[in-house]
């Protein structure tokens, strides 16, 4: 048995993949330092990380400009303990024994830093509370 499996993992799913999920999985892998496995997916991915999303998280010392955004597949539902939706509707499998959440967050679709920087700020937040009740001390904090 690997340490792989020992470990909790998270899923964010949102429509694009492209922001608040690509925010909330470098915050995770970051303020978990390892203890924690990150996905994240839309189930229409965009071209591209949100530009916005990346000068807000490159200001917390955080580099998401190498990621690219990845198709939803039922295989990262299956392997994920927690799946934490934002805002992509009912487009998200549902399997029974899994803990789902719903992050209601602005969508950062468009918007200049200064108004994703709340948003990242939020997540940073909701990303704390996740940690504590997965019983991880953030690493980073």
């Amino acid at each position: 048995m690997s340490n792989q499996a020992d470990k909790p993992s998270v899923l964010f799913v949102c429509i694009h993949n492209a922001g608040r999920s690509q925010m909330a999985a470098a915050y995770l892998a970051h303020l978990s330092g390892g203890a924690v496995e990150v996905r994240s997916a839309g189930s229409a991915p965009a071209d591209q990380v949100n530009p916005s999303a990346v000068a807000a998280m490159a200001e917390e010392g955080i580099d998401i400009a190498a990621e690219t955004p990845k198709i939803l597949t039922t295989k990262a539902v299956k392997e994920s303990d927690v799946v934490i939706t934002m805002g992509c509707g009912d487009t998200c499998p549902i399997f029974p024994g899994k803990r789902y959440e719903d992050w209601e967050l602005a969508d950062p679709a468009g918007k200049g830093v200064e108004a994703v920087r709340p948003i990242r700020d939020e997540i940073k937040q909701r990303i704390l509370g996740l940690l504590e009740s997965l019983d991880v001390t953030p690493a980073n904090a």
